[in-house]
């Protein structure tokens, strides 16, 4: 059995479909098909039921994506101790990041990592803050907003100032009602947005909210005069120039979204993590 293979086993039961894993992997249907027969004759036991729905494991297959499992995290270890030993960068990186961070800053900072050391194998995850908190003991390094991550050495990065935009003014004399435009996000983004609204509740009232998946369809419903939206100075481009706003501040104090990489003590021996850690810690945000 070949390392592809585990991890194709391993996308099989985690996307469910053959179509979907194809798609995912880039390889084609009767390929997926293929190599799944070829495991099943391999190990001698059906690893899956198809169903209409989705492909379920059967009681060998789940022993067999377990040892998958097992399989992969053993090469990667081994890969990394070697990293360790040799002169050579090498072994693989993991990062779970933000998706605001992995779209506005990562790119260029892991186009400079990977042009320094093109051995490193990148292992990237995006999301919302609150998964990666769930589960950032799977990763060498995790860039989160919001609170650090307890139990974890956690450098601060940079302030992240939020502002409300609209394409109406903010008026001084009356209160504004207009909807607000929510993007999806963890809970203490929504936290911070709340807290400033009942502080300015004499000032601005929204009249309902909608709630969209992503910080630039927030963005853009915005710009079409549909609402209010609240959004990181980081994301917003030229548009404290061109649209009204106002700063979100309590007791004259700006609301900000902290920005932190958080990873566990004695990760850095790995020089592929010191690396990286040594460049985004360079980084101006």
């Amino acid at each position: 059995m070949r390392m592809d293979d585990y991890e194709l086993l391993i996308r099989l039961n985690e996307i469910g479909t053959i179509r979907g894993t194809a798609k995912a992997v880039l390889i084609s249907q009767p390929a997926v098909t293929q190599r799944l027969k070829y495991m099943e004759d391999y190990f001698g036991e059906a690893i899956f039921i198809r169903t209409s729905k989705r492909l379920l494991p059967t009681p060998a297959g789940e022993i067999i994506i377990q040892h998958a499992k097992r399989v992969i995290y053993q090469e990667k270890v081994l890969k990394n101790r070697l990293a360790e030993t040799g002169e050579e960068i090498q072994g693989t990186l993991s990062i779970a990041c933000s998706t605001l961070i992995s779209q506005r800053f990562l790119p260029s900072i892991l186009g400079e990592f990977t042009a320094n050391y093109p051995k490193v194998t990148i292992d990237l995850v995006t999301g919302i803050s609150e998964d990666i908190r769930r589960n950032h003991k799977k990763y060498h390094i995790c860039i989160i907003r919001g609170e650090k991550l307890k139990e974890t050495t956690s450098v601060h990065l940079f302030d992240d100032p939020l502002y409300m935009f609209d394409t109406e003014h903010f008026p001084s004399n009356q209160v504004k009602e207009r909807p607000l435009i929510s993007f999806k996000s963890d809970d203490s983004m929504h936290e911070l947005v709340d807290n400033w609204l009942y502080h300015q509740q004499e000032s601005i009232n929204p009249v309902k909210t909608l709630t969209v998946d992503q910080i630039e369809t927030c963005k853009q419903f915005m710009k079409q005069g549909i609402g209010m939206a609240v959004l990181p100075e980081s994301v917003s481009d030229h548009l404290k120039e061109e649209y009204p706003h106002i700063a979100l501040e309590i007791n004259g104090k700006p609301v900000t979204r902290d920005t932190w990489v958080c990873y566990q003590e004695g990760i850095r021996k790995l020089p592929q993590v010191d690396h990286f850690l040594e460049l985004l810690q360079k980084t101006t945000f």
